[in-house]
């Protein structure tokens, strides 16, 4: 564990700058253009294929995911980047590796990828360390992505961070009753839904069109657009 030698450009957007801030892993992903993907711990089935989806496709053309380490859409995010892809923000001491169900992929970003954290080793997250560590999820991102969310949900302080910063808000469409949150942010016209998942990566990493001659199975039967359940039938190890 070290701490950041420079100012890192995209969280001068924070209310505060950082006083310190400690990572283990890759910095050079800082450098790349990157997207933070946020969400329910409680995701629904369309809503986990699509985060999967969307986070596989941004970092297989270059982009880096941020997210906050969380179970749920969190993990999701990150798993879908791959762990040299992605960027973990945590609430604690990077030795914690909190929550303990993700203690693995966590090891495993820390390997290949960047943890980065406010906080001294041995701190336990708390409810205020959740909010700072939201706070630095949203500035790293050059757009924020919210794949689910009920209104009075955490996920809604990053939403009121991301709008305060003036940062472009994206989510998933979804039916009536269902993710309150996203829908009343589309309502009222503070985020923009993403109906392609192939149409949003190339505009947003301004790419003329996306490969189509992937020899990876997985990801060919993902473009199909199947349901989740038909996805984990055929790849249980590889659908979350």
């Amino acid at each position: 564990m070290e701490v950041v030698g420079e100012k890192i450009a995209q969280l001068k957007a924070m209310k505060n700058y950082p006083k310190q801030l400690f990572y283990s892993g890759n910095l050079e992903l800082l450098k790349k253009t990157k997207i933070s993907i946020i969400g329910s711990r409680k995701p629904s089935k369309y809503s986990r294929m699509l985060a999967h989806q969307l986070s596989s496709s941004l970092a297989k053309h270059g982009a880096c995911i941020v997210s906050g380490g969380a179970m749920g859409i969190d993990a999701i995010a990150h798993k879908g980047a791959g762990e040299a892809n992605t960027i973990a923000v945590l609430p604690c001491g990077i030795d914690i590796k909190y929550p303990a169900i993700n203690k693995n992929l966590l090891g495993d970003i820390e390997k290949d990828g960047l943890l980065l954290s406010q906080f001294d080793m041995g701190f336990r997250a708390t409810p205020w360390s959740f909010v700072v560590r939201n706070e630095v999820v949203v500035a790293l991102g050059d757009v924020l992505v919210v794949a689910e969310a009920e209104l009075g949900s955490g996920s809604m302080r990053s939403i009121e961070i991301a709008l305060k910063m003036n940062k472009d808000i994206y989510v998933f469409a979804h039916r009536i009753g269902e993710s309150e949150a996203t829908n009343e942010l589309l309502k009222t016209g503070k985020a923009k839904a993403i109906y392609d998942i192939d149409e949003f990566v190339a505009e947003f990493l301004h790419v003329e069109s996306l490969e189509t001659g992937c020899s990876d199975d997985f990801v060919k039967f993902c473009q199909t657009n199947p349901t989740y359940d038909e996805a984990l039938k055929l790849y249980p190890q590889r659908v979350f």
